[in-house]
């Protein structure tokens, strides 16, 4: 069923795991992990960003296509399809369209316009029963063409958003999106207890899930982290197992050509993959 994302966040925060933010990128990726989610009986939240919503047609077909698959798959855990890393205008939009849960990304802002923004965001979502996800300090790495430093938030700044009810905030802590590099230094834990502590009971996000070692997301997890964002590491388990079905020549036996033979194997790569997530996070059996 299609819920925003605050009582799953709670529950979470309350019981010391996370809920994963899974990336969808079109009916297969969409199909497996609310599959998965049901099989696993844990909560899920569809992360959509906005390049990925134009890809799939606009938020409407986004929406359009969640809901349909909801209801003829059975699915009955809790779902959130959330707005990832939206711009003012964007969020706006996923509102209008039946988004759930929406992220509002002020972080490039200066902290004040952020607030701001923010603020009237928060009032709007409030009034519909929409969860809202605000983010200080850039977060490392690439998304949509934008590229930070893996830079830390300020526990000041995060106490000022998370202040004006936000229902989750995203937090840089030295994380980033994509692959990361050789010589990253891993995740600043003294940062993440300063800000724990100056927000209180503010469910905390954790962007860029893709190779951040387990005993660090099971840390993360205990001081706070209610939200883990993974998004490439499924892109790189669907990449790999369709290169493998290609480069052994399966498309060009019988029917292989056919699509739906062409994308199970990446289909089921990201269950495998959505599965092993949920078990880290300890999201399994929560809905």
């Amino acid at each position: 069923m299609l819920v925003s994302a605050k009582e799953m966040l709670i529950k979470a925060r309350d019981g010391k795991y996370a809920v994963g933010q899974f990336n969808i990128n079109n009916l297969e990726w969409t199909k497996a992990i609310l599959l998965t989610a049901q099989e696993n009986n844990s909560p899920v939240i569809l992360g959509v960003s906005e390049g990925a919503g134009k890809y799939m047609g606009g938020y409407h077909a986004v929406v359009g296509m969640v809901k349909g698959l909801i209801q003829d798959l059975n699915i009955t855990v809790p779902v959130a399809i959330h707005l990832d890393h939206g711009s003012y205008e964007g969020v706006f939009k996923t509102i209008e369209a039946g988004f759930s849960s929406v992220m509002f990304d002020g972080s490039h802002y200066p902290i004040a316009e952020n607030i701001e923004k923010t603020k009237e965001i928060v009032r709007i979502a409030n009034e519909k029963g929409l969860s809202v996800e605000a983010e200080v300090g850039s977060i490392g790495g690439e998304e949509d063409g934008v590229v930070g430093a893996g830079e830390i938030a300020d526990p000041s700044e995060c106490k000022q958003i998370a202040d004006l009810g936000v229902t989750m905030l995203a937090a840089g802590i030295g994380n980033i999106h994509g692959k990361y590099p050789a010589n990253w230094k891993g995740l600043d834990f003294d940062t993440l207890a300063k800000i724990k502590d100056a927000v209180g009971d503010m469910p905390l996000v954790l962007h860029g899930g893709t190779g951040i070692p387990a005993d660090m997301i099971q840390k993360a997890i205990s001081l706070g982290v209610a939200k883990i964002n993974v998004n490439t590491e499924c892109q790189l388990a669907f990449a790999e197992a369709t290169r493998k079905y290609i480069e052994s020549g399966k498309d060009l036996q019988g029917k292989g050509f056919d699509p739906r033979k062409l994308l199970a194997p990446g289909f089921e790569a990201i269950k495998a993959t959505v599965k092993e997530k949920m078990e880290l996070f300890g999201s399994v059996n929560k809905a």
